[in-house]
């Protein structure tokens, strides 16, 4: 679980200095390794990160969307409070959307 972290701290780091295809690919490969070690909570934290750098960085809604949708999914499985944020994290993004 440690280097599954360590990506995804990365990720933030680059996501926070625009480094914004860094940030992905970090993410992505942050994602890769949860699901191999089946860290589903680390997942959905992926997932939800992913998304909410797609929609503010890229202007991609429809990736953003389907990557907090599945964040969302996981967490409700979960019963994750945590699924609460998402939920507000989705709405902004639809708004964004302009939906």
């Amino acid at each position: 679980q440690g280097k599954a972290a360590t990506l995804h701290q990365l990720a933030g780091i680059y996501a926070n200095l625009g480094e914004v295809e860094q940030a992905i690919a970090f993410y992505q490969q942050s994602l890769e390794l949860e699901e191999k070690i089946g860290d589903v909570q680390g997942k959905a934290a992926t997932f939800a990160m992913l998304g909410k750098l797609l929609a503010d960085e890229k202007g991609d809604f429809d990736q953003a969307l389907n990557y907090l949708q599945q964040s969302l999914d996981i967490l409700q499985h979960l019963r994750s409070p945590d699924a609460q944020t998402v939920k507000e994290i989705i709405a902004a993004v639809q708004q964004m959307a302009g939906d």
